[in-house]
């Protein structure tokens, strides 16, 4: 049975290259010398010390495979003969075996935004939605070796996660005490990170923030939705507008019985009540009409 190689990032071996560079020139430079005062001077020159020294010379550009460059931000992946050797962080030119193979895999911070989904809401209506998704490789191990590639792996599962999280909410809700995606946009947001997390964890990254790019009812429903949504709005505002009135009214009453400006029964408080009412709530200007006569004629 194969033994299965360790997917946890661990730190590889390598030297900084810089002293690494120096120390072959130095070699290279003694060999090319010892080569040419082993000849000098010689009719038949003894072709062993031309050999070792071009032998020795092929190993030092056999070593020099060994340099590579670590960028910032950069991780390079180590493996020797198939297997995972850790990861070098270290910025700058490093070396390290000659054997080992080099994959670079970059840390930097990422973003993408998803293509606009067509999914139903929690009531089921037909809504597009997109995110924006910002994600760090933070194990390199794992982003290489657990996913074949780990770039389209992270924009499927976050349109996955962006798909289930928006069929768990509603895109209005009519009690605002219950979370939709329209009103509830933090919670929304952190709920969305949180399933693209748990998503990813396996690919060793780290979604920093996960946001709604776009929110609308898709075309089929749109006018339909629209013209629900003013009717709501229409009847909110009413609602408060004959909240107001009434509360006027009531206050006006209370004061001309308080001052006695004037002494009303009941259905001439009943008509003033009535007047007041359509003054207040009514959506143009009222024309007013002077009574010139008695109040009781």
């Amino acid at each position: 049975m194969n033994e299965r190689p360790d997917l946890n990032e661990t730190n590889a071996f390598s030297l900084a290259g810089i002293p690494v560079v120096v120390i072959m020139i130095l070699t290279a430079l003694a060999d090319v010398a010892w080569i040419i005062l082993s000849l000098k001077g010689q009719t038949n020159p003894n072709p062993v010390p031309l050999i070792v020294g071009i032998l020795f010379l092929g190993l030092l550009g056999f070593l020099g495979k060994g340099f590579f460059q670590v960028q910032p931000n950069q991780g390079q992946v180590l493996q020797l003969f198939g297997r995972y050797a850790g990861t070098s962080r270290e910025t700058g030119l490093r070396w390290t075996n000659p054997f080992y193979g080099k994959s670079a895999i970059s840390l930097r911070v990422r973003n993408f935004e998803s293509s606009k989904l067509k999914v139903n809401d929690a009531d089921g209506n037909p809504i597009e939605i997109a995110a924006i998704v910002v994600w760090q490789v933070i194990d390199t191990a794992e982003a290489v070796f657990c996913v074949d590639n780990y770039e389209n792996f992270v924009q499927i599962q976050s349109e996955s996660a962006l798909r289930q999280m928006a069929q768990s909410y509603p895109y209005d809700a009519h009690d605002d005490s219950k979370p939709s995606l329209r009103s509830h946009g933090d919670q929304i947001n952190t709920h969305l990170a949180q399933e693209i997390q748990q998503r990813l964890g396996k690919a060793g990254v780290k979604v920093t923030e996960a946001r709604i790019s776009h929110l609308a009812y898709a075309q089929e429903i749109a006018q339909a939705m629209l013209q629900r949504q003013q009717a709501s709005a229409i009847v909110a505002a009413r609602e408060r507008i004959v909240e107001g009135a009434v509360s006027m009214v009531e206050m006006a009453l209370a004061e001309l019985g308080k001052r006695g400006v004037v002494d009303l029964d009941n259905e001439r408080r009943a008509a003033m009540v009535s007047n007041l009412l359509v003054v207040l709530c009514g959506e143009r200007a009222t024309q007013p009409v002077v009574n010139t006569g008695s109040l009781y004629q």
